[in-house]
């Protein structure tokens, strides 16, 4: 005996709307994706020249205790220098020099360039003012030969997004951050 099976055949492939649904689905995963990628890169940027600021403050502790000199990190306009406390505030080629026609320069004498655009702000102990650093207006970091530092805080703009750390005066390290990459 022989059974007939009714069968039926769907046709193979996939509809026009479910293309369209796949690939907006697909666009909207991939601008999610770009708009991350552009945040986490400010938000990178800020972290990195923040983490270079703390190692340099520490840095600057370190070499005052050990040369039982002042140091300071003297903040201007696009960029951060480690250099003694008497020194800061000068430009590097009017230091005096060593009769060689060349400046001064001792192996502390190191500096960071902030990333294009980025704003850096000091604010003072007890103090709810952010002072900003400018052509002509510089900040200086004490550091003290018996290993204290003064309390500052220091704020990094990049954009809209910013970077704020709140450094501790007994270890020149970060105590406390706050960030808001946009």
């Amino acid at each position: 005996m022989i059974s007939a099976a009714k069968t039926t055949e769907s046709p193979a492939g996939f509809t026009l709307i479910e293309i369209v649904m796949v690939l907006a689905i697909a666009a909207i995963v991939m601008g999610g994706a770009v708009g991350l990628m552009i945040s986490s890169s400010d938000e990178r940027t800020l972290r990195n020249t923040s983490g270079e600021i703390e190692l340099m403050a520490k840095r600057a502790r370190t070499i005052a205790i050990l040369h039982q000199t002042p140091y300071s990190l003297e903040f201007s306009e696009g960029k951060v220098r480690l250099l003694p406390l008497a020194q800061a505030g000068q430009d590097f080629a009017n230091r005096r020099t060593l009769g060689r026609d060349r400046p001064e320069a001792t192996p502390e004498d190191r500096q960071i360039q902030l990333h294009g655009g980025m704003k850096l702000f000091v604010r003072r102990w007890n103090s709810d003012k952010w002072l900003p650093t400018d052509k002509k207006a510089f900040q200086v970091w004490r550091f003290d030969p018996d290993g204290l530092s003064e309390p500052v805080s220091v704020r990094l703009t990049l954009g809209e997004s910013w970077s704020e750390d709140v450094y501790h005066p007994l270890s020149a390290s970060i105590r406390e951050s706050h960030l808001e990459a946009r």
